[in-house]
């Protein structure tokens, strides 16, 4: 058991945070030059992921002649994070978990041009995600599917989904399981049922695997796919994942925040960041860290590591923009059943 090791990635993001803030035009260079300094807002997971990534890109940033570059991170709800940036937050580039979330910061500040999935490949999202089921070693409550969870004694961990990408996710895949044994109809009833369970609901989704992983609460989490391939590494034998018979295809976007970045004068390093993902370095760092890469080299490499299950798309409750109001925007029906 160790109990302060999720815990720390955050500290030291933290601290690599505190310690890199000012430095835009500094002389943190060895040459005595200026260090650029670029700002990442993410969503909560991929702390692990983007260290690794900002150190190789940093690497090849030098290599290619372009000096010396520190990449900051800021990490929370996918929700969460796009309000922050609309308030105000400085950020060179978002990498969220939903592309709701940017198109937010696009209407609502102006900070993000319009059509800014075209920018990169893919629409914009160099990575695609799933939602599975993380329970105890043995799996002590016998679960095996969405349908187990509203059992009377099984207690489940999901974030907010008002605040978080990773619970909207899940909300939405638990909806189309329940949806094809029942109809709408039977669709809200298990979703109702499903969140009578939960007993917690953090803000986003690492907050969900500390109280699952570190405060032992609760029987399943319900969980990105590498967050569970994360608290497996961790918590060694404590956990193991079930993949659900049915499930959702996550695509988390990523984006140039245009305005800031310019104003930064860091338009040329934010274009490269984002451009970083997709190359094959790029992409066999997606796959270590438990994302399904794009590249289909780097996916056969990782292949064995993702088992292939039926998955819905954003595209079965008519995109996002109207999966949104039906289910999340206020008063929609997730505030309908969770206040009853």
């Amino acid at each position: 058991m160790k109990p302060t090791q999720l815990a720390a990635p955050v500290t030291m993001t933290l601290l690599f945070l505190l310690s890199s803030c000012g430095k835009k035009g500094g002389t943190g260079a060895t040459d005595g030059s200026a260090v650029t300094s670029l700002q990442n807002v993410s969503y909560d997971p991929t702390r692990e992921f983007y260290t690794e990534v900002n150190a190789a890109f940093a690497k090849k940033w030098a290599a290619d002649g372009k000096g010396a570059i520190e990449v900051t991170q800021s990490h929370d709800g996918s929700g969460k994070q796009a309000r922050a940036v609309i308030d105000g937050q400085p950020a060179d580039v978002v990498t969220l978990a939903l592309s709701l979330d940017i198109d937010d910061i696009s209407t609502k500040s102006g900070l993000i041009q319009a059509d800014w999935q075209k920018q990169f490949p893919h629409n914009s999202s160099p990575y695609t995600s799933t939602i599975v089921l993380v329970v105890r070693s043995g799996n002590p409550k016998g679960i095996k599917d969405w349908g187990d969870l509203v059992k009377n004694d099984v207690k489940t961990i999901t974030p907010n989904p008002k605040t978080g990408g990773a619970s909207r996710w899940a909300y939405l895949a638990a909806w189309a399981w329940a949806e094809k044994q029942g109809g709408d109809a039977g669709a809200r009833d298990f979703i109702t049922r499903l969140y009578k369970n939960v007993p917690v609901l953090d803000s986003g989704a690492r907050g969900s695997t500390t109280t699952f992983a570190q405060r032992k609460i609760g029987d399943v989490l319900l969980s990105w796919e590498n967050e569970a391939h994360l608290i497996a590494k961790e918590f060694p034998g404590e956990t193991q994942i079930i993949y659900p018979s049915l499930s959702i295809l996550a695509e988390p976007p990523v984006a140039v925040v245009e305005k800031t970045a310019a104003k930064h004068g860091n338009t040329e390093a934010a274009r490269a960041y984002l451009d970083f993902l997709y190359t094959p370095e790029g992409q066999d760092l997606i796959g270590k860290h438990f994302y399904r890469p794009r590249d289909p080299q780097a996916a056969a490499k990782y292949a064995a590591v993702f088992p292939s299950i039926e998955l819905i798309t954003i595209d079965h409750f008519g995109g996002w923009p109207k999966a949104q109001q039906t289910h999340f925007a206020d008063g929609g029906i997730f505030d309908q059943i969770y206040g009853n």
